[in-house]
C-alpha cells in the first residue's frame, strides 16, 4: 500500500489498440480485467488517498449534511393513488432511510404497511427497489431488489394478508414487470450477461420459477426490453428500443398465455409506444406516439390486435405534430387523453377529449418560475380528475388534482421542507451563442441576495446526451448550501439532451456530439462575461454528463477551478470497441460504432481518456463504483491514472472517490446516505471556490 502522503500510482504494462491502422498506447488496459487483484488494491489506494487528501473537510461536511437534512423533513409521504377501493402511498419513517409502501382501505379504517424497505437491507446496507406492483386484485404485491448497486434484481412475491413472501423467487430480473388481469399471472424482464434486457418471462402464481414460460426474446443486440400494464387492465404492453426505433407488442391481460402481437411492426429510424383507451361507444383503441413522419413525434390511432400482428398501415392520423412540442407520451383515461410535451425547454402537460385529440384542449404549466410539471401516480383508468406534479429547483415537490374537465386545479399535498424559503432564491433562464451561433439555454438560480455582477463563484451542471433532461427541474435539498453560500447554480441545457427537442438531441449526438461541448464551453463563458467571477467556475456532471466533464477538462482546462466528473464514462474509443462491455453495442446508435473509420476519428477526437490536457490543469474529482454496471469501474480508474502519469505534479489535485463495496451509479443508496455524498462533493467544490463559510 503506497504512502496516504501522496497519491498511489497504478502499474503500467505495455499494451497498444490497433484500429484502422492508428495504434494507441494503452498501459491501463489491464484495469479492464475486473478479476485482477491489482485493480482493487489499486482502487483501495485511491480511496485511502481521497479520504486523507479531503480530511481536512470533514467539519463542512458534517456541517452541510446538517444543513441539507434539516431541510428534509422528519417524516415525510407521498401523495397517494387511488385503485380498487384503495389509497397507496409511500411514507418515510422517522430516522429510517427507506421508505414504506402502504395502504388504507376505503371501507375501513387503519393503514397496513405492505413492505418496508428498510427490512429489505443486509450487513452492506445497501438495498435499491426495481419494482413494486400491487396485484389488480389486491392480494400481492411483486417487488425486487438490489443489494449491490448492479441492477441485478430478485424478485419475489408477497401475500399481503399475512404479509408473507410467497417461496417463489426469480434470482435475476430487470427492471418493468406486469400483473395479468387475474392476477394470476406475472410478466417480467430479464437481462443477459452484458446487463441488457432481452427476454420477457411469464410466471404463474403458485408453481416453481424453473417452469416460468419464455415471452419474448430480442436477438438484436442494440435493442433492450421492456414492459408495462396499461392503466385501463386490458393489455400488457412490451416494447423492444433502440437509441432510434421502436417496436411494441400487447398481450390480452385477461389471455396472459396469449401471444404478443405487433402494433406497427419495426422500422428503422421509426419509434412509437402505445396507450390503450375505450371509446364512448365501447370500442377500444391505442394512442401511437410516433416520429414516422414527424421529427417533434405526432398522434395516431391504432386499432388493438387482435389474432394477427399489425404494422403500421393499421394506423391512423389522431393529432398532427406541432414543430415547437416535442411531444413525449399520452396518458390514457376514461374519456380524455393527457399528453406529456416539452416547449421552450419547458415541460407542460396538454389534457384533450378523445373525441377532440387534435384539439387545444386545456394546458397545464409549471406552477413554479423555471419548473416542470409533470404527470404524477394515477392508477384508476375512470378518475375524473389526473394528478400532477410540480417541482422547480428552489421548490420542493407539490402534487395537485386537476379536474380532466374544466381544468380546476386543487393541492392535495406539498413536501416539507424545514426551514427553507423558497422566495429567499431566484431562478431565471438565459441564452448564449455556442460556436456556431445557436442559442444556448441556461437556467441560473442564485440567492436573492447574490448579484450577478461578476463577483460571484459558479457551480455548470451538464448532461447532454440521450434526449434526456437530467436533472429536470428537480428539487434537491443539498442545493441551498451551495446558494447560502453565494454560490451561483446553472443548469446548462446543452445540445444532445432533450430541452430542445428531438432536433437538441439529433444536433448534439454521433458526428455532431462535439456541439455538446462547445455549447458547454460558451455558456461558462458567458457567464463569465461579466455576470460571475470567471476564475471561479467549478464544472459537475454524471456518467454521459461525466464524458461532457471529461472532454471540456481536455478541450478547455483554462476555463474551470475545479471539475466533478462522476461515474464518467471517459474510454469512449475502447469501450465501444469491445462488445462484451455492458451496454456497448445498445449505445452505438447515440455515440457511434469505432469499428467505422469515420466514428472512430470523431470520438478518438474527443475521447478524454485519448486526449489528456495540455498546460495548467483545474483541481478534478472523479467518483467510481466497483459495482456500476453502466460505466465500469475501470473507466474513472484508468482515466485518472493516464493523468496522473502525465502530469505529476498535478497528481495530488486529482482524487478518486471510489465505493468498493456496495454502490450505484448514481451514488449511496437512503437519504441520509446520499445527502452524505452530496456533503462531501459540495464541500470539495465549496473549498476550491474559497466560499465554504455561509456569507
Amino acid at each position: 500500500m503506497p504512502s496516504v502522503s501522496t497519491p498511489p500510482q497504478a502499474p503500467r504494462e505495455p499494451y497498444e489498440h490497433t484500429e484502422h491502422g492508428v495504434v494507441r498506447p494503452d498501459p491501463y488496459h489491464w484495469m479492464r480485467n475486473t478479476e485482477d487483484p491489482r485493480l482493487l488494491a489499486h482502487l483501495e489506494a485511491e480511496r485511502l488517498w481521497y479520504d486523507t487528501a479531503s480530511g481536512h473537510l470533514n467539519s463542512l461536511v458534517e456541517t452541510l449534511q446538517s444543513e441539507m437534512l434539516g431541510r428534509v423533513p422528519t417524516t415525510d409521504r407521498t401523495v397517494s393513488w387511488q385503485l380498487h377501493g384503495c389509497s397507496y402511498y409511500t411514507v418515510m419513517p422517522a430516522g429510517r432511510e427507506h421508505p414504506q409502501l402502504v395502504r388504507e382501505k376505503h371501507d375501513s379504517e387503519g393503514v397496513e404497511v405492505l413492505l418496508d424497505v428498510n427490512d429489505l437491507a443486509d450487513d452492506s446496507g445497501y438495498v435499491e427497489l426495481g419494482l413494486e406492483v400491487v396485484s389488480p386484485d389486491g392480494r400481492l404485491l411483486a417487488y425486487s431488489v438490489d443489494r449491490t448497486g448492479d441492477e441485478v434484481y430478485e424478485l419475489r412475491f408477497r401475500d399481503l394478508a399475512t404479509g408473507a413472501d410467497l417461496p417463489e423467487v426469480a434470482p435475476r430480473t430487470y427492471y418493468g414487470g406486469a400483473w395479468s388481469r387475474g392476477s394470476d399471472h406475472f410478466f417480467y424482464t430479464v437481462h443477459d450477461e452484458a446487463y441488457r434486457p432481452f427476454q420477457v418471462w411469464r410466471h404463474a402464481l403458485g408453481t416453481p420459477v424453473a417452469d416460468d414460460v419464455l415471452v419474448l426474446e430480442e436477438q438484436d443486440e442494440r435493442f433492450e426490453l421492456n414492459l408495462r400494464a396499461t392503466r385501463s387492465g386490458a393489455l400488457v404492453v412490451v416494447w423492444a428500443e433502440s437509441r432510434d426505433t421502436r417496436e411494441v407488442w400487447v398481450v390480452d391481460a385477461a389471455d396472459p398465455t396469449a401471444l404478443p402481437l405487433s402494433v406497427g411492426g419495426r422500422r428503422g429510424g421509426v419509434e412509437y409506444h402505445a396507450e390503450h383507451v375505450v371509446l364512448a361507444d365501447g370500442s377500444e383503441v391505442l394512442l401511437v406516439v410516433t416520429n414516422d413522419g414527424a421529427e417533434e413525434f405526432r398522434l395516431a390511432r391504432c386499432p388493438v390486435p387482435r389474432g394477427a400482428h399489425l404494422d403500421h398501415t393499421a394506423w391512423s392520423p389522431a393529432r398532427a405534430e406541432r414543430p415547437h412540442e416535442r411531444l413525449e407520451r399520452v396518458d390514457g383515461f376514461a374519456g380524455h387523453a393527457v399528453l406529456s410535451y416539452r416547449s421552450e425547454t419547458e415541460h407542460r402537460l396538454r389534457v384533450l377529449p378523445l373525441d377532440d385529440l387534435d384539439g387545444e384542449g386545456l394546458v397545464i404549466s409549471s406552477a413554479f418560475a423555471c419548473g416542470g410539471v409533470h404527470i404524477g401516480p394515477n392508477a384508476e383508468y375512470d378518475a375524473v380528475a389526473v394528478t400532477v406534479e410540480d417541482e422547480s429547483y428552489v421548490e420542493p415537490p407539490a402534487w395537485s388534482a386537476v379536474d380532466l374537465v374544466s381544468g380546476e386545479r386543487t393541492e392535495l399535498l406539498r413536501r416539507e421542507s424545514p426551514g427553507h424559503d423558497a422566495s429567499s432564491y431566484v431562478c431565471e433562464a438565459r441564452t448564449f451563442p455556442a460556436p456556431d451561433g445557436t442559442a444556448v439555454p441556461v437556467t441560473l438560480v442564485r440567492h436573492r441576495d447574490t448579484a450577478l455582477d461578476g463577483s460571484a463563484p459558479a457551480l455548470l451542471y451538464g448532461y447532454g446526451a440521450y434526449e434526456a433532461v437530467y436533472p429536470d427541474q428537480e428539487w434537491d435539498p443539498a442545493l441551498p448550501a451551495l446558494l447560502d453560500r453565494g454560490v451561483v447554480y446553472a443548469h446548462a441545457h446543452v445540445r444532445g439532451g432533450g430541452e430542445g427537442g428531438r432536433r437538441w438531441w439529433l444536433e448534439g449526438r454521433l458526428e455532431q456530439k462535439q456541439n455538446s461541448f462547445g455549447d458547454y464551453a460558451a455558456v461558462a463563458d458567458g457567464l463569465a462575461s461579466g455576470l460571475v467571477d470567471g476564475d471561479r467556475i467549478a464544472t459537475r456532471g454524471l456518467s454521459a454528463g461525466g464524458l461532457l466533464q471529461g472532454a471540456v477538462f481536455s478541450q478547455r482546462p483554462d476555463r474551470w477551478r475545479a471539475v466533478v466528473a462522476e461515474v464518467p464514462f471517459v474510454d469512449v474509443v475502447s469501450t465501444m470497441l469491445d462488445a462484451s462491455i455492458p451496454l456497448t453495442v445498445t449505445e452505438w446508435d447515440e455515440w457511434g460504432d469505432p469499428h467505422r473509420r469515420a466514428d472512430f476519428d470523431w470520438m478518438r477526437a474527443y475521447s478524454p481518456y485519448d486526449n489528456p490536457p495540455d498546460g495548467p490543469r483545474p483541481d478534478l474529482l472523479v467518483t467510481g463504483a466497483l459495482h456500476d454496471p453502466r460505466v465500469l469501474v475501470f473507466e474513472p480508474a484508468k482515466w485518472v491514472a493516464r493523468l496522473r502519469e502525465t502530469d505529476p505534479g498535478w497528481s495530488p489535485r486529482c482524487l478518486f472517490r471510489v465505493e468498493t463495496g456496495a454502490g450505484a451509479h448514481v451514488g449511496p443508496a437512503g437519504r441520509f446516505a446520499h445527502l452524505g455524498y452530496e456533503a462531501e462533493v459540495y464541500a470539495w467544490v465549496l473549498d476550491r471556490l474559497d466560499c465554504s463559510v455561509v456569507e
